[in-house]
């Protein structure tokens, strides 16, 4: 399957097939990851859980900011 690459705003950008889309279970304002690897582009679907995980570090580390800053001294 074949796209163009368009212009987006000061960016670029390709416009993904509903199919495609649908088969991968992914729909606008997911995050998905670029990754390059030898000439070629892929983009990965971000796992739910590493994202999860990653909200709920940053939601402790905010909490516990004080604590934190003194234990690294």
């Amino acid at each position: 399957m074949n796209t163009t690459i368009r212009k987006i705003g000061n960016s670029e950008g390709v416009i993904i097939p509903k199919e495609i889309l649908d088969r991968l279970g992914l729909k606008a304002g997911d995050n998905v990851e670029i990754r390059e690897e030898n000439g070629s582009i892929s983009l990965v679907p971000e796992q739910a859980d590493l994202a999860e995980q990653l909200k709920a570090a940053r939601l402790g580390m905010e909490k516990y900011r004080v604590a934190l800053r003194e234990l690294a001294k």
